[in-house]
């Protein structure tokens, strides 16, 4: 019996993914590294810690990580942020959630500012009993921190009564290292085959799709049965 779902944030609950990729590629532009798009949102889902050190190494990180990881910051709040959107009936899955007596937790790689925005955004402001985000852990996904940190906040349970419900290969790998299983939503624009690779149990279309699971079960939705609903199945990534 599942009693406690932790949800990731960018690309799970909004539309985000794009936005952090393009962020991210005229940052490194700005420094002198001329990264393909399609590169760049391969890694999204991943914190500034653990994404910068893919495309930069060590002497430039050393000498401009910091001012780079800044930059970053700013021009998503400045430009991006304001065009992300949240994904359809995310405040009605959470509010059915807690209607079935599920214990919520959010576990982001974004900076505190930006997931306090996103709870604006989704109106799931006092739906949820836990945050973690980037700024309260050492390391972001795919290392298990943030999720760690929001198991802790939930009184940590013992993980067989728990899910995380991510968009990322990053966010199974995080939870499959503290034996959390994972539903994998594709609405992040994540391949598939690539989410099961990476250990998801399930797969969904978005937010709507695992509202509908819920309506339709109490007990079980969706995560107590192998591999992917029949709708999620055929479903191509945008």
């Amino acid at each position: 019996m599942v009693e406690n779902v932790i949800f990731d944030v960018d690309g799970t609950l909004v539309d985000s993914v794009d936005e952090h990729a393009e962020a991210w590629r005229r940052s490194f532009l700005h420094f002198g590294r001329d990264v393909p798009f399609a590169h760049v949102r391969s890694q999204i889902g991943k914190g500034a810690d653990q994404l910068i050190p893919v495309f930069f190494n060590d002497e430039e990180l050393e000498r401009f990580g910091k001012e780079l990881e800044e930059y970053r910051s700013k021009l998503f709040l400045d430009e991006f942020l304001p065009k992300v959107r949240p994904f359809p009936r995310v405040r009605e899955l959470f509010q059915r959630l807690r209607q079935q007596g599920r214990r919520l937790a959010l576990a982001s790689s974004a900076k505190d500012e930006e997931l306090k925005h996103y709870v604006r955004l989704c109106g799931i402001e006092g739906l949820y009993e836990a945050k973690a985000s980037k700024d309260e852990v050492d390391k972001s996904k795919p290392h298990p921190d943030i999720f760690e940190s929001a198991l802790a906040r939930l009184g940590r349970p013992d993980v067989s009564t728990a899910v995380v419900v991510g968009d990322t290969p990053y966010d199974a790998l995080a939870a499959g290292k503290l034996g959390l299983p994972t539903v994998g939503v594709l609405a992040g624009g994540f391949l598939a085959e690539d989410l099961r690779a990476a250990g998801c149990r399930t797969l969904v279309k978005d937010a709507g799709e695992l509202l509908r699971l819920a309506e339709e079960s109490s007990v079980e939705w969706p995560w107590n049965g192998p591999g992917a609903s029949p709708a999620a199945k055929d479903e191509e990534p945008r």
